[in-house]
């Protein structure tokens, strides 16, 4: 499930600019292709989550897994903006439900914080694996077939994963009380502000930042997100239980993975286009051109799992911040007349080690201090701050981008040359964020223990 979903995140932008031309997406409109799914993705996945834990998870698991399967038809199937947009919803509504069941089974089935260790670090390498297939598949089949095979591939893979769900997963829920429902008023108020903020800051591309364009969506959603805490401290059961954020080390990491996943997805998101748009690589050259930075971050990956019981979560994941941080820096340097050998590759590979390295450590943090009870709800927080992080990251910094890049080409910049510099001014931002994560990771985590707490222990332990 989680290869699927990786894939179809990162086999999307390769083929960016030609879903852009077929179907007449503008510059700002495009981000909606991603933004669509990670705002559906980000603002559900703690009801998905939650509901996990409530309902089963397998269960949750396997419907949003066949719902991810019937969203990848329509939007392999669009022939507008919307339908292609709201395929993308559809898939992000899919993997609200079931990312959070599948990271929540994988807390549970694995005990032994050494054997949750590497089975984290294995669900980390899937990622990498799926993250390197998406560019190259994409760009196979965006130059040999249609962009439109990008998605219709996920359907064998879905129908694979249901096959073997109910042979090799047995169902867990909670243990809840009588009477305990879900906090939809939550969801959809975390929901709909997101959606209203990113909408904003988008309109930011095209209007001052004081104009009504931008002032009253951001505005909205900003009253939503307030809205959306004081639902939580009142609720009866809450989305989110705000006690939750009470736990330092897990406020931090999850702080971290918004700065993280902004950098990020607005790294692979510009650097396609500048690849593509600039310097005219083929999607097929281009996808080729991804496959270091998933070697790079399958590496990391297994460097962090090797570290993290020597010198601990917290030096692993500040470390791996911090390096990133360096290699987005490296990339920022891009001009129009860069080579791949020389301006790209040295810059995908450090960011590539340092950003896998991060990965098992940041996971096993947002991990530290959950109840079994939990383990949906603490593994919905994490994917939620990466797939916020996500949609703000794109936001912000592309918006940043073609705002820089409109202002150098109304003085008279050549295009590509004002593109190219708005580009690497978001990805010298990125990098800032990325440091600014490390610093926190380093001052702020606590000792990490990655093993599940068990509350019913934990009282006969007290009590004896």
């Amino acid at each position: 499930m989680q290869f699927m979903i990786l894939l179809d995140m990162t086999i999307v932008n390769v083929a960016l600019p030609h879903i852009q031309e077929s179907l007449g997406f503008t510059e700002a409109g495009l981000t909606w292709v991603v933004n669509g799914y990670v705002l559906m993705s980000g603002g559900l996945l703690l009801l998905g989550g939650r509901s996990a834990d409530i309902f089963g998870r397998r269960k949750l698991l396997m419907i949003g897994v066949g719902l991810f399967a019937v969203s990848s038809v329509l939007a392999g199937a669009a022939t507008s903006t919307g339908m292609m947009v709201a395929g993308r919803i559809g898939q992000g509504i899919a993997e609200a439900i079931a990312a959070p069941a599948s990271l929540g089974l994988i807390a549970l089935l694995f005990t032994d914080p050494g054997e949750r260790t590497k089975a984290l670090g294995a669900w980390g390498g899937i990622t990498a694996l799926a993250g390197t297939l998406g560019y190259v598949i994409s760009g196979l089949l965006t130059d040999m077939a249609s962009w439109r095979w990008i998605f219709y591939i996920n359907i064998p893979i879905a129908l694979l994963v249901l096959v073997l769900i109910p042979r090799m997963v047995t169902e867990s829920k909670m243990v809840r009380e009588k009477g305990a429902g879900l906090d939809v008023a939550g969801a959809i108020t975390s929901t709909t502000g997101l959606f209203a903020i990113v909408y904003g800051l988008l309109q930011a591309v095209d209007h001052p930042w004081g104009s009504a364009a931008v002032v009253l969506p951001l505005g909205l959603g900003v009253a939503l997100i307030l809205a959306m805490l004081i639902i939580e401290r009142r609720a009866k059961d809450p989305l989110i239980p705000l006690r939750f954020f009470a736990n330092r080390t897990r406020s931090v990491i999850n702080t971290a993975s918004l700065f993280y996943m902004a950098a990020f997805i607005s790294y692979t998101f510009m650097l396609t286009l500048f690849m593509q748009q600039v310097l005219e690589y083929s999607p097929l050259r281009t996808g080729l051109s991804w496959l270091p930075l998933g070697l790079g971050i399958g590496v990391g990956i297994g460097l962090g799992t090797a570290f993290i019981p020597k010198v601990g979560v917290k030096a692993v994941a500040a470390v791996g911040f911090a390096g990133a941080g360096v290699g987005l820096f490296l990339t920022s340097m891009i001009g129009v007349e860069t080579t791949y050998l020389g301006g790209i590759l040295p810059g995908m590979i450090v960011f590539g080690v340092f950003a896998g390295a991060s990965m098992p450590a940041g996971t096993n943090a947002a991990l530290h201090g959950v109840t079994e009870q939990d383990s949906g709800l603490a593994s919905g927080v994490q994917t939620t701050a990466l797939q916020v992080g996500s949609a703000l990251g794109l936001a912000v910094l592309v918006t940043l981008a073609l705002r820089d890049a409109m202002g150098e080409i109304q003085q008279g910049v050549d295009v590509d040359v004002a593109m190219t510099a708005g580009y690497g001014l978001a990805l010298r931002v990125g990098a800032v964020l990325m440091v600014v994560g490390a610093v926190l990771i380093a001052a702020l985590l606590e000792r990490v223990d990655t093993k599940l707490r068990d509350p019913v222990a934990e009282m006969v332990q007290h009590t004896a």
